[in-house]
């Protein structure tokens, strides 16, 4: 019997790889959260190419586990 893998979008706990998972709008901010380069390309190809890390919304996303990074880029627009 074998088990069908859950997504990594999906994974609310601290095994997300968040340098090389891939990440969608739905994928869950996680106690682990870390700003990497795959996080920077998600939200650059969500919200534009002059989107920068500031202090503000990384305290927001370490803050916030158990939202999503769809949420995070609302936030993110509050920040700006």
């Amino acid at each position: 019997m074998s088990r069908k893998p859950s997504a990594p979008s999906n994974r609310t706990d601290a095994s997300i790889d968040w340098h090389s998972d891939p990440l969608t709008p739905q994928t869950v901010i996680t106690d682990s959260y870390r700003n990497t380069q795959n996080v920077r390309r998600f939200f650059k190809a969500q919200i534009g190419p002059d989107f920068k890390f500031n202090r503000p919304f990384m305290a927001w996303l370490k803050e916030n586990s158990g939202l999503t990074l769809g949420d995070a880029v609302v936030a993110y627009r509050r920040f700006i």
